[in-house]
């Protein structure tokens, strides 16, 4: 049998309708059930959303700032010897690096003339002296004149001027005696105080002038710790309490070192300053010309904090920390005053207290007023 044009198109209408119902139906029970996933997840404890953050406690001390130059083992005093005569050098009895004590020989001239002229002195003070013997022998007899016909006042006066005249004369021969034979000694170049030969600058043969370069000798009496200080760290050995050397041949010992001198212009070369150590207690090995690290510990003026630099946040041009609170976790952003900075840390002088806990990582990122979960370390890098 044949079905009528017009049920045929209404059957399918219908079925059409069902199949977009159930669609729509299935549509629907998605989004209720997405709806309930995305409710479910809002709904979180508390206690998860706060966030970890590594903090330090604010601990105040007085730190000693150093300072550590190199320096170089000198003596205080290095003198160049010669003679105070002229002469020829016979004989030179040092070497460079020979260690010279007190009166020895060093180089010595040709005596000859000068054992002369001590002689021709000698004979001087002789014939001196005895004139000097004649006039005082003339003189005397004549006092015992006084009284008699043969005493005349004016010839006593001439007795009395020659026996002056005749001691005097005495007196000047002695003189050139004395220096005569001082000339015969300085034929001879000895130490004055232990040393060491640092140079030698005259030979056997040679012919020296009054006060010509011999010898250079270093006095090992009195050393110190030479060392060149950049111009912005004046300050620092001006004010130095406490100075230090450890010699590189020994180290690990510390010996104890004094400011004498700091030059007040720099050196043309190095544009350093030199400034020279004084040796309190010198140690047995110390040697001239060995390396020394010289040390300086000066204390701050005032406590300071030190924290890393990952805890300043820059504001402006005031720095600040995040102070977190220890009962509720809520960060205060609080404005510091910094006492000087460094490679890895600062040091805080005042903005926060003794025992605080701050920040010290993602600073940037925080806010007022958000809570966080300590993580507690060290205060200082």
């Amino acid at each position: 049998m044949r079905l009528p044009v017009n049920w045929l198109s209404q059957k399918h209408s219908v079925r059409t309708v069902a199949i977009a119902a159930g669609v729509t139906a299935v549509a629907a029970a998605g989004i209720a059930a997405l709806s309930l996933t995305a409710s479910a997840s809002r709904v979180i404890p508390a206690e998860a959303t706060l966030r970890p953050a590594r903090v330090a406690e604010i601990a105040y001390h007085r730190h000693a700032r150093s300072l550590i130059l190199a320096g170089t083992v000198v003596p205080r005093v290095e003198t160049i010897r010669g003679f105070r005569v002229t002469g020829k050098i016979v004989q030179r009895a040092v070497d460079v690096g020979t260690v010279l004590k007190p009166g020895d020989l060093i180089a010595q001239l040709d005596p000859a003339d000068y054992r002369l002229a001590v002689d021709g002195a000698r004979a001087a003070l002789a014939s001196a002296d005895a004139d000097h013997a004649r006039a005082k022998a003339d003189h005397d007899r004549y006092l015992g004149l006084r009284g008699s016909a043969a005493f005349t006042p004016q010839t006593l006066d001439q007795r009395q001027s020659l026996a002056a005249t005749a001691l005097a004369r005495v007196e000047q021969a002695r003189s050139q005696l004395s220096s005569a034979e001082n000339n015969l000694a300085y034929t001879e170049l000895r130490a004055d105080a232990a040393g060491i030969v640092t140079a030698v600058q005259a030979e056997v043969g040679q012919v020296t002038v009054q006060g010509q370069a011999v010898v250079r000798v270093a006095r090992t009496d009195e050393l110190e710790i030479l060392v060149g200080v950049p111009e912005h760290r004046l300050k620092v050995v001006r004010d130095s309490e406490a100075a230090g050397f450890e010699l590189w041949s020994d180290p690990g010992r510390r010996h104890a070192a004094k400011l004498r001198e700091l030059s007040p212009s720099a050196d043309p070369t190095t544009r350093t300053y030199p400034a020279r150590f004084s040796v309190v207690d010198p140690p047995e090995f110390i040697g001239l010309g060995m390396t020394a690290t010289l040390s300086f510990e000066r204390p701050d003026a005032v406590p300071v904090a030190e924290v890393p630099l990952a805890a300043i946040f820059q504001q402006g041009k005031q720095p600040a920390v995040w102070v977190v609170d220890r009962a509720t976790g809520a960060v205060e952003l609080r404005p510091v005053e910094i006492a000087r900075w460094r490679s890895n840390m600062a040091a805080i002088t005042s903005g926060v207290k003794d025992g605080e806990l701050i920040a010290t990582a993602g600073v940037h990122k925080l806010e007022p007023g958000q809570k966080v979960k300590p993580l507690l370390q060290a205060a200082r890098p």
